[in-house]
């Protein structure tokens, strides 16, 4: 067999195997190991034989963290999200543990978390971190988490105005008791966050998502 015939069976063979994990993951019945495999064919496929990529993420509730996520998440990478966690092992926020002792059920979460990052960047899984990251000394030490681990680490930078994450909030509300990711914010809550929060500036490499992936997988390959 000529070698060019051999790399396209080679490639049909992978792709055919993507599709059938692909598949497996919307109905919900994919493995940790699947997922890995996940990972490892499609950088075959794209020719990527370089370090695994860390994406960081920096922006307030309603700035579409989670979708940017979920998408990187169905082109391979692994997620990972405290909130998702928090929800798992506490239930609901404001119902099941009162308000304002979130961080404190949310600070082993992080660091358990924090492990899981480091075995997976270990074993070559590109990984999204679903979580907002709100100040510059936060997204250092997840930044060099992810630099001592060997990645390339990506910071992705989601802004938006005040009228628009009130607006995104206001609909997600609305599913706040089933959805982790649809904690409930008030406006008065949003503005005391956006007031605590630390947009990256010139000296935080970062990339500004302007609602295409591309620059974002561009910036950490």
């Amino acid at each position: 067999m000529m070698p060019s015939l051999l790399d396209d069976t080679l490639m049909h063979v992978a792709e055919e195997r993507l599709g059938a994990l692909l598949q497996a993951q919307d109905r919900g019945e994919l493995t940790p190991a699947g997922q890995t495999e996940i990972t490892r064919i499609m950088r075959t496929l794209a020719g990527r034989t370089g370090p695994t990529r860390l994406i960081l993420m920096a922006g307030l509730p309603g700035s579409g963290k989670t979708t940017v996520a979920r998408e990187l998440e169905a082109r391979g990478f692994l997620r990972l999200c405290p909130d998702e966690r928090v929800f798992e092992q506490h239930g609901h926020y404001g119902r099941d543990f009162p308000r304002g002792s979130y961080k404190i059920r949310e600070r082993p979460i992080l660091g358990e978390i924090a492990t899981e990052l480091r075995t997976a960047l270990a074993a070559g899984r590109d990984t999204v971190l679903d979580h907002g990251l709100w100040t510059a000394a936060e997204r250092q030490e997840w930044r060099q988490l992810g630099e001592d681990a060997g990645a390339v680490v990506t910071l992705l930078y989601l802004p938006a105005t005040h009228d628009e994450l009130w607006d995104r909030i206001k609909e997600r509300n609305a599913s706040t008791f089933d959805d982790p990711n649809a904690m409930y914010f008030s406006e008065e809550d949003l503005l005391r966050h956006g007031a605590r929060f630390e947009p990256p500036g010139a000296d935080e490499p970062h990339v500004i998502y302007t609602g295409s992936l591309v620059p974002v997988i561009e910036g950490s390959a």
